[in-house]
Protein backbone atom coordinates (compact mmCIF):
# COMPACT_ATOMS: atom_id res chain seq x y z
CA UNK A 1 0.00 0.00 0.00
CA UNK A 2 1.56 3.40 -0.59
CA UNK A 3 1.67 4.94 2.59
CA UNK A 4 0.57 8.72 0.78
CA UNK A 5 -3.17 7.21 0.44
CA UNK A 6 -3.64 6.02 3.80
CA UNK A 7 -5.19 8.90 5.97
CA UNK A 8 -3.73 11.23 8.56
CA UNK A 9 -3.61 10.07 12.30
CA UNK A 10 -6.93 11.41 14.72
CA UNK A 11 -6.12 11.04 18.11
CA UNK A 12 -8.58 8.69 19.54
CA UNK A 13 -9.20 7.32 22.84
CA UNK A 14 -11.51 4.45 24.16
CA UNK A 15 -11.14 1.98 26.80
CA UNK A 16 -9.88 -1.03 24.41
CA UNK A 17 -7.24 0.86 23.67
CA UNK A 18 -5.34 1.39 27.53
CA UNK A 19 -4.82 -2.20 27.58
CA UNK A 20 -1.26 -3.02 27.94
CA UNK A 21 -1.22 -6.31 25.36
CA UNK A 22 1.53 -8.93 25.52
CA UNK A 23 1.23 -9.62 21.18
CA UNK A 24 0.21 -7.27 18.48
CA UNK A 25 0.25 -4.06 20.56
CA UNK A 26 1.32 -2.87 16.67
CA UNK A 27 -1.92 -3.44 15.53
CA UNK A 28 -3.76 -1.79 18.09
CA UNK A 29 -1.47 1.64 17.05
CA UNK A 30 -2.39 0.88 13.39
CA UNK A 31 -6.17 0.89 14.69
CA UNK A 32 -5.39 4.70 16.14
CA UNK A 33 -3.76 5.95 12.78
CA UNK A 34 -6.08 4.57 9.81
CA UNK A 35 -8.26 1.62 8.67
CA UNK A 36 -6.85 -1.74 8.93
CA UNK A 37 -7.51 -4.20 6.22
CA UNK A 38 -8.46 -8.32 7.06
CA UNK A 39 -7.39 -10.86 4.38
CA UNK A 40 -10.10 -12.57 2.28
CA UNK A 41 -11.20 -15.75 2.10
CA UNK A 42 -9.58 -19.10 2.96
CA UNK A 43 -12.11 -22.25 1.92
CA UNK A 44 -12.85 -20.05 -1.62
CA UNK A 45 -8.91 -20.07 -2.48
CA UNK A 46 -8.51 -23.74 -1.84
CA UNK A 47 -11.73 -24.85 -3.34
CA UNK A 48 -9.72 -22.89 -6.64
CA UNK A 49 -7.50 -25.51 -6.56
CA UNK A 50 -9.59 -28.37 -6.66
CA UNK A 51 -7.10 -30.99 -4.64
CA UNK A 52 -7.88 -34.21 -4.58
CA UNK A 53 -8.47 -36.97 -1.77
CA UNK A 54 -4.83 -38.28 -1.88
CA UNK A 55 -3.47 -33.93 -2.05
CA UNK A 56 -5.67 -33.41 0.96
CA UNK A 57 -4.06 -37.01 2.72
CA UNK A 58 -0.41 -36.72 2.20
CA UNK A 59 1.73 -39.51 2.67
CA UNK A 60 1.00 -38.67 6.12
CA UNK A 61 -2.63 -39.86 6.54
CA UNK A 62 -3.27 -41.75 3.63
CA UNK A 63 -4.40 -45.10 5.37
CA UNK A 64 -7.38 -43.01 6.61
CA UNK A 65 -10.37 -44.93 6.28
CA UNK A 66 -12.78 -41.89 5.64
CA UNK A 67 -12.77 -39.29 2.95
CA UNK A 68 -10.99 -35.78 4.53
CA UNK A 69 -11.07 -33.87 1.23
CA UNK A 70 -12.62 -30.63 2.57
CA UNK A 71 -11.07 -30.52 5.64
CA UNK A 72 -9.27 -27.23 4.65
CA UNK A 73 -7.66 -27.39 8.38
CA UNK A 74 -5.33 -30.81 7.70
CA UNK A 75 -3.64 -29.22 4.84
CA UNK A 76 -1.73 -26.77 7.05
CA UNK A 77 0.14 -30.91 8.29
CA UNK A 78 -0.14 -32.01 4.61
CA UNK A 79 0.44 -29.11 1.76
CA UNK A 80 1.64 -26.24 4.07
CA UNK A 81 2.91 -24.55 0.69
CA UNK A 82 -0.75 -24.52 -0.49
CA UNK A 83 -1.59 -22.72 3.00
CA UNK A 84 1.59 -20.24 3.00
CA UNK A 85 1.11 -19.71 -0.73
CA UNK A 86 -2.54 -17.89 -0.08
CA UNK A 87 -1.72 -16.35 2.98
CA UNK A 88 1.01 -14.62 1.14
CA UNK A 89 -1.00 -13.84 -1.55
CA UNK A 90 -3.27 -12.04 0.59
CA UNK A 91 -0.38 -9.86 2.00
CA UNK A 92 0.74 -9.30 -1.24
CA UNK A 93 -2.52 -7.26 -2.10
CA UNK A 94 -1.62 -4.97 1.03
CA UNK A 95 -3.79 -5.76 4.06
CA UNK A 96 -2.66 -5.56 7.25
CA UNK A 97 -3.72 -8.65 8.98
CA UNK A 98 -4.30 -12.49 8.23
CA UNK A 99 -6.08 -15.25 9.72
CA UNK A 100 -4.69 -18.68 10.45
CA UNK A 101 -6.04 -21.90 8.81
CA UNK A 102 -8.12 -22.99 11.72
CA UNK A 103 -11.73 -21.73 11.28
CA UNK A 104 -12.67 -25.58 11.86
CA UNK A 105 -9.19 -26.83 13.56
CA UNK A 106 -11.61 -27.72 16.84
CA UNK A 107 -11.56 -30.90 18.54
CA UNK A 108 -15.13 -30.85 18.20
CA UNK A 109 -15.02 -29.84 14.27
CA UNK A 110 -12.51 -32.45 13.83
CA UNK A 111 -14.50 -35.34 15.13
CA UNK A 112 -16.37 -35.35 11.89
CA UNK A 113 -12.94 -36.64 9.91
CA UNK A 114 -11.74 -39.13 12.71
CA UNK A 115 -8.90 -36.54 13.42
CA UNK A 116 -10.13 -34.98 17.01
CA UNK A 117 -6.53 -36.14 18.45
CA UNK A 118 -4.66 -33.85 15.46
CA UNK A 119 -6.61 -30.44 16.66
CA UNK A 120 -3.63 -29.61 18.49
CA UNK A 121 -1.42 -30.13 15.81
CA UNK A 122 -3.44 -28.23 13.27
CA UNK A 123 -3.49 -24.84 15.11
CA UNK A 124 0.14 -24.61 16.27
CA UNK A 125 1.52 -25.20 12.65
CA UNK A 126 -1.18 -23.18 11.25
CA UNK A 127 -0.20 -20.18 13.42
CA UNK A 128 3.63 -20.77 12.93
CA UNK A 129 2.89 -20.56 8.99
CA UNK A 130 0.41 -17.56 9.31
CA UNK A 131 3.47 -15.68 11.93
CA UNK A 132 6.21 -16.76 9.29
CA UNK A 133 4.07 -15.38 6.10
CA UNK A 134 3.04 -12.27 7.88
CA UNK A 135 6.82 -11.30 9.20
CA UNK A 136 8.43 -12.43 5.66
CA UNK A 137 5.85 -9.61 4.23
CA UNK A 138 6.28 -6.91 6.52
CA UNK A 139 8.59 -3.97 6.03
CA UNK A 140 9.63 -0.98 7.99
CA UNK A 141 6.73 0.76 7.16
CA UNK A 142 4.28 -1.40 7.18
CA UNK A 143 3.99 -4.32 9.99
CA UNK A 144 1.76 -7.49 8.85
CA UNK A 145 -0.20 -9.08 11.81
CA UNK A 146 -1.55 -12.84 12.12
CA UNK A 147 -4.06 -13.63 14.29
CA UNK A 148 -5.93 -17.02 15.17
CA UNK A 149 -9.24 -17.51 13.74
CA UNK A 150 -12.08 -19.57 16.04
CA UNK A 151 -14.57 -20.81 14.21
CA UNK A 152 -18.10 -21.54 15.19
CA UNK A 153 -17.96 -25.46 15.31
CA UNK A 154 -20.94 -27.43 13.91
CA UNK A 155 -22.60 -27.74 17.02
CA UNK A 156 -24.03 -25.15 19.02
CA UNK A 157 -25.26 -24.99 22.94
CA UNK A 158 -28.77 -22.85 21.88
CA UNK A 159 -30.00 -24.75 19.00
CA UNK A 160 -31.31 -28.24 18.48
CA UNK A 161 -30.40 -30.62 15.97
CA UNK A 162 -33.50 -32.14 15.56
CA UNK A 163 -36.39 -30.33 14.00
CA UNK A 164 -38.51 -32.71 16.12
CA UNK A 165 -37.42 -32.16 19.47
CA UNK A 166 -36.65 -28.93 20.04
CA UNK A 167 -34.97 -29.35 23.51
CA UNK A 168 -32.38 -31.81 22.13
CA UNK A 169 -28.64 -30.99 22.47
CA UNK A 170 -25.90 -32.50 20.79
CA UNK A 171 -22.90 -30.37 22.86
CA UNK A 172 -22.87 -28.60 26.48
CA UNK A 173 -21.01 -25.57 27.01
CA UNK A 174 -18.28 -27.38 28.89
CA UNK A 175 -17.29 -29.35 25.71
CA UNK A 176 -17.27 -26.41 24.02
CA UNK A 177 -15.18 -24.44 26.57
CA UNK A 178 -12.63 -27.50 26.88
CA UNK A 179 -12.35 -27.67 22.97
CA UNK A 180 -11.80 -23.78 22.15
CA UNK A 181 -9.26 -23.59 25.28
CA UNK A 182 -7.01 -26.78 23.65
CA UNK A 183 -7.01 -24.22 19.99
CA UNK A 184 -6.18 -21.24 22.14
CA UNK A 185 -3.33 -22.87 23.78
CA UNK A 186 -2.27 -23.92 20.91
CA UNK A 187 -2.51 -21.18 18.32
CA UNK A 188 -0.62 -19.26 21.44
CA UNK A 189 2.21 -21.66 21.05
CA UNK A 190 2.39 -21.08 17.84
CA UNK A 191 2.62 -17.86 17.99
CA UNK A 192 -0.17 -15.93 17.13
CA UNK A 193 -0.63 -11.95 17.98
CA UNK A 194 -4.24 -11.76 18.63
CA UNK A 195 -7.73 -13.99 18.13
CA UNK A 196 -10.38 -13.36 15.87
CA UNK A 197 -13.87 -15.31 17.35
CA UNK A 198 -16.11 -15.30 13.84
CA UNK A 199 -18.76 -15.77 12.14
CA UNK A 200 -21.18 -16.37 15.28
CA UNK A 201 -24.39 -17.75 14.67
CA UNK A 202 -24.76 -19.19 18.68
CA UNK A 203 -23.60 -16.45 21.71
CA UNK A 204 -23.98 -19.14 23.75
CA UNK A 205 -20.95 -20.90 22.08
CA UNK A 206 -19.40 -17.70 21.56
CA UNK A 207 -19.19 -16.76 25.34
CA UNK A 208 -18.28 -20.37 25.76
CA UNK A 209 -14.88 -19.42 23.96
CA UNK A 210 -14.55 -16.42 25.94
CA UNK A 211 -14.60 -18.01 28.98
CA UNK A 212 -11.89 -20.25 27.59
CA UNK A 213 -10.24 -17.40 25.87
CA UNK A 214 -10.06 -15.40 29.80
CA UNK A 215 -8.87 -18.41 31.60
CA UNK A 216 -6.01 -18.75 29.36
CA UNK A 217 -5.05 -15.18 29.32
CA UNK A 218 -5.46 -15.15 33.41
CA UNK A 219 -3.64 -18.45 34.40
CA UNK A 220 -0.76 -17.28 31.40
CA UNK A 221 -0.59 -14.12 32.78
CA UNK A 222 -0.81 -12.44 29.18
CA UNK A 223 -3.69 -10.55 27.12
CA UNK A 224 -4.14 -10.51 23.40
CA UNK A 225 -6.41 -8.44 21.16
CA UNK A 226 -9.10 -9.96 20.31
CA UNK A 227 -11.75 -9.12 17.36
CA UNK A 228 -15.29 -10.71 18.11
CA UNK A 229 -17.34 -11.21 14.58
CA UNK A 230 -21.53 -11.91 14.66
CA UNK A 231 -23.50 -13.39 11.66
CA UNK A 232 -26.85 -12.07 10.45
CA UNK A 233 -28.16 -14.70 8.90
CA UNK A 234 -30.91 -13.10 7.01
CA UNK A 235 -33.41 -10.10 6.11
CA UNK A 236 -34.64 -10.80 9.98
CA UNK A 237 -31.46 -8.57 11.40
CA UNK A 238 -30.76 -11.75 14.07
CA UNK A 239 -28.19 -14.06 14.42
CA UNK A 240 -29.24 -17.68 14.25
CA UNK A 241 -29.91 -18.27 17.92
CA UNK A 242 -32.14 -15.35 17.71
CA UNK A 243 -30.50 -12.57 19.14
CA UNK A 244 -30.19 -8.65 17.39
CA UNK A 245 -27.74 -7.35 16.61
CA UNK A 246 -27.41 -5.09 19.49
CA UNK A 247 -28.47 -8.25 21.99
CA UNK A 248 -25.36 -9.92 20.64
CA UNK A 249 -23.72 -7.10 21.98
CA UNK A 250 -24.58 -6.74 25.38
CA UNK A 251 -23.68 -10.41 25.55
CA UNK A 252 -20.16 -10.36 24.37
CA UNK A 253 -19.23 -6.78 25.34
CA UNK A 254 -17.66 -7.86 28.79
CA UNK A 255 -14.76 -9.13 26.73
CA UNK A 256 -13.75 -5.71 26.04
CA UNK A 257 -12.67 -6.70 22.36
CA UNK A 258 -10.39 -4.09 20.41
CA UNK A 259 -12.99 -4.55 17.98
CA UNK A 260 -16.12 -6.34 17.14
CA UNK A 261 -17.97 -6.44 14.03
CA UNK A 262 -20.21 -8.95 11.01
CA UNK A 263 -18.96 -11.10 8.52
CA UNK A 264 -19.82 -13.80 5.99
CA UNK A 265 -24.01 -14.58 5.45
CA UNK A 266 -25.04 -11.69 3.60
CA UNK A 267 -23.66 -9.40 1.06
CA UNK A 268 -21.92 -5.92 2.03
CA UNK A 269 -25.37 -4.19 0.56
CA UNK A 270 -27.73 -6.43 2.58
CA UNK A 271 -25.45 -5.54 6.10
CA UNK A 272 -25.96 -2.16 5.88
CA UNK A 273 -28.59 -1.08 8.24
CA UNK A 274 -27.13 -4.16 11.02
CA UNK A 275 -23.41 -2.68 10.61
CA UNK A 276 -25.49 0.63 11.19
CA UNK A 277 -27.42 -0.56 14.31
CA UNK A 278 -23.52 -2.55 15.80
CA UNK A 279 -21.58 1.10 14.98
CA UNK A 280 -24.19 2.71 16.94
CA UNK A 281 -24.39 0.79 20.27
CA UNK A 282 -20.77 -0.40 20.43
CA UNK A 283 -19.78 3.48 20.01
CA UNK A 284 -16.26 3.03 21.96
CA UNK A 285 -14.89 -0.06 20.59
CA UNK A 286 -13.33 -0.39 16.98
CA UNK A 287 -16.11 -2.02 14.35
CA UNK A 288 -15.07 -4.72 11.53
CA UNK A 289 -16.73 -5.86 8.61
CA UNK A 290 -15.63 -8.73 6.31
CA UNK A 291 -18.54 -9.35 4.29
CA UNK A 292 -19.35 -12.40 1.68
CA UNK A 293 -18.75 -11.11 -2.21
CA UNK A 294 -22.27 -11.27 -2.45
CA UNK A 295 -25.22 -13.88 -2.59
CA UNK A 296 -24.21 -17.38 -4.07
CA UNK A 297 -23.71 -17.76 -7.80
CA UNK A 298 -22.39 -21.26 -8.77
CA UNK A 299 -21.63 -19.93 -12.20
CA UNK A 300 -18.92 -17.69 -10.79
CA UNK A 301 -15.21 -18.55 -10.22
CA UNK A 302 -15.86 -18.52 -7.01
CA UNK A 303 -19.25 -19.10 -6.13
CA UNK A 304 -20.63 -15.61 -5.27
CA UNK A 305 -21.52 -12.86 -7.69
CA UNK A 306 -19.93 -9.86 -6.65
CA UNK A 307 -16.75 -8.69 -8.34
CA UNK A 308 -13.94 -7.00 -6.92
CA UNK A 309 -14.92 -4.02 -8.28
CA UNK A 310 -18.59 -4.30 -6.81
CA UNK A 311 -17.64 -5.50 -3.32
CA UNK A 312 -14.75 -2.69 -2.95
CA UNK A 313 -17.07 0.04 -3.67
CA UNK A 314 -20.02 -1.01 -1.17
CA UNK A 315 -16.99 -1.03 1.51
CA UNK A 316 -16.04 2.16 0.32
CA UNK A 317 -19.31 3.78 0.85
CA UNK A 318 -19.30 2.22 4.56
CA UNK A 319 -16.04 3.67 4.89
CA UNK A 320 -17.58 7.28 3.84
CA UNK A 321 -20.26 6.75 5.77
CA UNK A 322 -17.89 6.25 8.43
CA UNK A 323 -19.11 3.00 9.87
CA UNK A 324 -16.03 0.89 9.57
CA UNK A 325 -12.17 0.47 11.33
CA UNK A 326 -11.70 -3.10 9.42
CA UNK A 327 -12.75 -4.05 6.36
CA UNK A 328 -12.14 -7.64 4.91
CA UNK A 329 -13.68 -10.01 2.83
CA UNK A 330 -15.10 -13.74 3.74
CA UNK A 331 -16.80 -16.01 1.83
CA UNK A 332 -16.23 -15.61 -2.70
CA UNK A 333 -13.64 -12.61 -1.48
CA UNK A 334 -10.13 -13.54 -3.17
CA UNK A 335 -6.75 -11.46 -3.51
CA UNK A 336 -7.75 -9.50 -6.13
CA UNK A 337 -11.10 -8.11 -4.08
CA UNK A 338 -9.08 -7.11 -1.22
CA UNK A 339 -6.63 -5.64 -3.92
CA UNK A 340 -9.50 -3.55 -5.06
CA UNK A 341 -10.81 -2.68 -1.21
CA UNK A 342 -6.98 -1.81 -0.16
CA UNK A 343 -6.60 0.53 -3.00
CA UNK A 344 -10.13 2.27 -2.64
CA UNK A 345 -10.78 2.14 0.90
CA UNK A 346 -7.85 3.45 1.95
CA UNK A 347 -8.16 6.81 0.70
CA UNK A 348 -10.92 7.53 3.83
CA UNK A 349 -10.61 8.05 7.20
CA UNK A 350 -11.73 5.50 10.47
CA UNK A 351 -14.69 5.95 12.16
CA UNK A 352 -14.26 8.01 15.17
CA UNK A 353 -14.78 6.39 18.56
CA UNK A 354 -16.89 8.07 20.99
CA UNK A 355 -14.80 9.84 23.40
CA UNK A 356 -11.92 10.17 21.00
CA UNK A 357 -10.07 13.74 20.63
Amino acid sequence: MNPSQVAQPSAQVCETQSVAYSRGQGLVDTFNERIVFLDGAMGTMIQRLNLSEAQFRGERFKDLTQSVRGNNELLSLTRPDVISDIHESYLASGVDLIQTNTFGATRIAQEDYGLADQAYEMNVCSAQLALKAAKKMSSPGHERFAFGALGPTPKTASISPDVSDPGARNIDFEQLRLSYAEQIKALYEGGVEGFILETIFDTLNAKAALFALEEFQSQAGVRLPLIISGTVTDASGRILSGQTVSAFWYSVRHAKPLAVGLNCALGAALMRPYLQELARVASDTFISCYPNAGLPNPMSETGFDETPEVTSRLLHEFAQEGLVNLVGGCCGTTPEHLLAITRLVSKERPRILEGSL
